[in-house]
């Protein structure tokens, strides 16, 4: 039988594949601007859209501001996306190793509320590009200055980006020994078989409650001027969100791989079957069966939220 670890390190590179024959291989529909470029056009459209004070929301550069003229999504942003899965991921595994050896469950939500946003932020200030941050794209397609074909590519193309590498940190969290501590692989794995085990529709919900705050988030960080600014806005709704336990779906791309290869480790199956956990909703089924409706609920909170903004502040 195939190592788990091996098993997950090759699907990540075939979604990597994918990812990059989608971002390159198709013929021009619409550009995604540049790291530079959409900082100034997102200055623009927000003084269009609502004068000084839309300024300093500086709309657009929320996550991949678009102009129809060229299909190609840059190698940078590709690249983007790379660091986005890999923060987001990370800031998952983190919160995991400082809480699982709380018995509280508010306690192990406060102190994974407390380092999991840190993700957020590394997102914002590199200039990564997060699935869910780049729904805010609906702002620029109500303005015209997006086309839908082009804010579908744009989230397929980092969609797929975050997902390979978000799980390919759960691969190497697996091969570096992390899990070897049978508690904490116990914890991945019943973190992970709850989430498989929500309802479809609840799944929805709790996707849409999470996005609203991440876009709120990303929004209120870069209403700031300064670093310190920049890290509260983002830090305070995403810790909102992790402590709600609402759904991430970049953020189950890691934790539910994590679970599946932690399963894999006698020690850690054995804890988690002892302390109650139902293993048979832990599978691929099971990680796809929370995926789709996550992502559909973020994709409804994260674009309903930029079209709630557009109305409330575009020009009369």
């Amino acid at each position: 039988m195939s190592h788990p670890c091996r098993v997950q390190v090759t699907g990540g590179f075939v979604l990597l594949t994918v990812w990059f024959v989608l971002a390159n291989g198709w013929e021009p529909l619409v550009t995604v601007l540049g790291a530079a470029a959409f900082h100034e056009l997102g200055h623009w459209i927000a003084l269009r859209m609502l004068g000084a004070k839309a300024a300093a929301l500086r709309l657009s550069v929320l996550g991949a501001a678009m102009e129809v003229d060229s299909g190609r999504l840059s190698y940078g942003g590709e690249l983007a996306a790379v660091l986005a899965g890999f923060f987001i991921g990370g800031g998952g595994l983190v919160s995991g190793i400082a809480s699982f050896g709380l018995d509280n469950t508010s306690a192990a939500r406060v102190v994974s509320g407390l380092l999991f946003p840190f993700g957020l932020i590394m997102v914002i200030v590199t200039g990564a590009e997060l699935f869910t941050g780049n729904c805010l794209i609906t702002i620029s397609l109500l303005e015209k200055k997006a086309s839908l074909a082009g804010m579908a590519r744009n989230l397929v193309i980092v969609y797929l980006g975050n997902l390979a590498v978000a799980a390919l940190l759960a691969a190497a969290a697996a091969f570096s020994g992390i899990f070897d501590n049978p508690a904490l692989g116990a914890y991945a794995i019943r973190t992970a078989a709850n989430k498989c085990a929500i309802p479809f529709g609840r799944a929805v919900v709790l996707g849409i409650l999470c996005n609203i705050l991440v876009c709120a988030g990303v929004m209120c960080s870069l209403c700031a001027k300064s670093l310190p600014g920049r890290a509260v806005g983002a830090f305070v709704p995403v810790s909102f969100f992790v402590i709600g336990g609402f759904e991430h779906c970049v953020a189950n791309m890691y934790y539910i791989p994590a679970g599946l290869l932690a399963a894999g480790l006698s020690d850690c199956a054995r804890l988690a079957q002892e302390t109650g956990v139902n293993l048979s909703t832990l599978s691929l089924a099971g990680f796809f069966s929370n995926l789709i409706p996550v992502t559909i609920g973020n994709i409804i909170g994260g674009c309903g939220f930029g079209a709630l903004i557009w109305a409330c502040h575009r020009a009369k």
